[in-house]
């Protein structure tokens, strides 16, 4: 048999091997017949930095880079084929259950099923018994219908999953790129679940549950009412949150949420709000209370993490609160990013009787971050853009992918990067969210969900050029490939004059009058 040589790496950023193998090999062949030893089991590959499946083959002298759940690419691979195992598991045990898929949801992806006996522990159990006698048998893809290419070759590549039951339906839970070997703790993200529901709503009042449904929309010459009912709702939210913290008597007003989230205009806007209700509120930022930066502690990897609570000189923060909250005056610092530390001088703050505070940071539901303030003192607020819009009933828009769009168009006219550059730091950003806001979303009192159903056709417009620029031999080509795959479900919004200069949009896409 011929034989040729391939260039192999084991995961990327590993050493690379020439290997010998039979010609005409695929990737799943070479993996087990070379008995290639990997740290985590591998979903898809790269060959000269383009992803494939496990089915490829291929060529003298390629490239062939494999692929595990950390990578984006192998995960939407996984993710895909676990949901298409869950189809056909369920058209077997359950023919006449209607099912649409929904968000990320206690560390899993939430399925909505419609039945007309209900959908209970037992119905789930049954699922998941029929889908693990799938994954034993390890029943080729080719027996099961899916609609998109991108599969592993069979069922017994998707040993790492279960399902739990969850309201109106279940959750099937899969490994995470922070929990690669196996499923993360299971949790329960009920204020979510309530976010998604109202979402899904407004979705449903405009029309618009699917990417084609929007491209209807803009077809149709309906977008600028959609716009608008969009920002309408919104604005009916934050209007209601802030009717909320004045019947509360609450006076310190905490606000967090992940990258992109639009915190700083909420946060104007909630402030707006608040001054209909009564007294005019003071808006304040964690991140003038940034220590010296000569103090900061130095991590293990031997670095500065200014994402990290210690970083916060949290006692100073503590103490003017206390000194605020009883009508006494204090200096508030600012904090000089050029220079490292706090300037003084600059701002004398005292309140009123009843005035709030609103502050912004990303630890603000975290109770670390104001031990001297009692929980009954505090409101919190959860801010996301929890995104109900899908590409269709089966494939879900993830929440990471909308923010990251976000991310790449507001560096780019703010920090003048390109889609490389916040594409290569976004890793780091979702650790410090992972550690610092994530787990403290049910502490929220309130959630906001910033997303618009007609957001994607309006990020395309920005997003979608730089994204096909970064070349094929970059190694953020194949993430770069992925966000234009998602981007080409949706039609391009080209006129945004309809989009009001106080949206939250607008705090990534320019022509704000508030950031």
């Amino acid at each position: 048999m011929e034989q040729i040589t391939i260039r192999l790496k084991k995961q990327p950023g590993a050493p690379e091997e020439e290997i010998r193998i039979e010609k005409g090999s695929t990737i799943e062949s070479i993996i087990l017949e070379n008995d290639i030893p990997t740290e985590y089991p591998v979903y898809a590959a790269r060959i000269n930095n383009t992803v494939k499946t496990l089915t490829e083959i291929p060529e003298e002298g390629d490239e062939v880079v494999l692929l595990d759940i950390r990578d984006n690419c192998a995960k939407e691979i996984f993710q895909r084929s676990i949901i298409d195992l869950f189809r056909c598991a369920i058209g077997k045990a359950f023919p006449e259950a209607k099912v649409t898929i929904g968000n990320s949801l206690n560390r899993g992806i939430f399925m909505e099923i419609k039945r007309e006996r209900g959908f209970g522990v037992l119905a789930v159990e049954k699922t998941e018994w029929v889908m693990k006698q799938m994954v034993k048998d390890k029943v080729p893809f080719s027996m099961i219908e899916h609609g998109l290419d991108m599969v592993v070759p069979h069922a017994g590549y998707l040993q790492n999953f279960d399902l739990r039951k969850c309201r109106s339906g279940l959750v099937i839970r899969i490994p995470e790129d922070t929990h690669p070997g196996g499923l993360a703790p299971a949790v329960d993200n009920k204020n979510l679940y309530k976010a998604f529901q109202v979402q899904r709503k407004w979705a449903e009042k405009l029309n618009i549950l699917t990417c084609a449904d929007l491209n209807r929309a803009i077809a149709a010459g309906q977008i600028n009412d959609v716009i608008q009912v969009s920002e309408a709702l919104q604005e009916k939210k934050i209007a209601h949150i802030a009717d909320e913290i004045v019947h509360s008597g609450k006076r310190i007003v905490l606000i967090a949420g992940p990258s992109s989230s639009g915190k700083t205009t909420f946060a104007h806007r909630l402030c707006t709000q608040l001054w209909v209700n009564g007294e005019k509120p003071v808006y304040m930022g964690t991140d003038d209370y940034y220590l010296d930066r000569d103090l900061v502690p130095v991590g293990p990897d031997g670095t500065q993490n200014f994402e990290n609570l210690d970083s916060i000189d949290v006692e100073l923060f503590n103490e003017q609160l206390k000194t605020l909250l009883a009508g006494g005056e204090v200096d508030l610092p600012r904090f000089d990013f050029n220079q490292g530390k706090k300037i003084f001088g600059e701002r004398k703050l005292k309140l009123g009787p009843h005035q709030p505070m609103v502050i912004e940071g990303i630890h603000g539901l975290n109770e670390a971050l104001t031990p001297a303030i009692p929980k009954a003192d505090k409101f919190k607020i959860y801010i996301s853009p929890l995104t109900q819009i899908r590409i269709d009933d089966y494939t879900r828009i993830p929440l990471t992918d909308m923010r990251k769009l976000r991310r790449i168009v507001r560096d780019a006219k703010k920090r003048g990067w390109d889609a490389r550059q916040t594409i290569e730091a976004w890793p780091k950003v979702r650790v410090g969210e992972a550690q610092n806001i994530f787990p403290y979303s049910d502490e929220a009192d309130a959630i906001f969900n910033s997303a618009f159903v007609y957001e994607l056709a309006v990020l395309k417009k920005d997003a979608l050029p730089m994204l096909v620029n970064i070349p094929e031999d970059d190694e953020y080509y194949t993430e770069a490939q992925r966000l234009a795959r998602l981007l080409s479900h949706v039609d391009v919004i080209e006129d945004t004059k309809y989009i009001p200069n106080n949206s939250i949009l607008r705090e990534f896409i320019g022509g704000s009058v508030i950031v």
